[in-house]
């Protein structure tokens, strides 16, 4: 199963997510819990939205792999026939578009797109979290516009690809695509 949940900022997507990444493993009975961290802090704010989200999953039975860059890498350490929960989508195209050396790497979305192609190749169960940044009316400088315009194309990729897809508004699940999946699952999720 192939789950993409979108939202904006503190809606709860991270938190939904992990509930359903671990009621996944359960039903389909995966050796292993991965969660897929991405952030790369760079402020306090940063720190203490990783370590909400570190305790939030405390006892759950995830064993996190933190790969802020080059995704695919996941394939090399992990067990393929885990369940996974990759959070967040958003953070990886920040790290692989603006690099800590300072360049801008414009061709990124492709790269993250080509990443989660092998990966969707070798994996059952995924989850991907990600944020919506498209509404606002704001006409912002050409690289943020480039890299939201990134964000865009890598989610309408994964919309096409997963079996649901998922909105977080106000702590509540829009369900956009997989609707009958989801409310196989959704009832059993705790």
């Amino acid at each position: 199963m192939k789950i993409f949940i979108s939202g904006g900022c503190k809606n709860g997507k991270s938190y939904y997510a992990q509930r359903c990444a671990r009621h996944l493993a359960k039903v389909q009975q995966a050796n292993d819990l991965y969660y897929v961290a991405t952030m790369q802090p760079v402020d306090s704010e940063d720190d203490q939205r990783i370590a909400r989200h570190i305790e939030e999953r405390t006892g759950w039975g995830f064993v996190t792999i933190e790969q802020p860059v080059d995704i695919e890498s996941i394939l090399h350490t992990c067990d393929p026939d885990g369940s996974f929960l990759l959070d967040s989508l958003t953070a990886l195209l920040a790290n692989e578009m603006f690099p800590l050396d300072g360049c801008v790497n414009e061709k990124a979305a492709e790269k993250i797109i080509g990443g989660l192609s092998q990966i969707f190749q070798k994996v059952n169960n995924i989850i991907l979290v990600s944020d919506f940044i498209y509404s606002d009316a704001v006409i912002y400088d050409q690289l943020t516009e480039k890299y939201r315009q990134s964000l865009a194309d890598i989610d309408k990729r994964l919309a096409k690809e997963c079996d649901i897809l998922l909105e977080a508004a106000y702590t509540q699940v829009i369900v956009h695509k997989g609707e009958d999946l989801f409310h196989e699952i959704s009832g059993k999720i705790d």
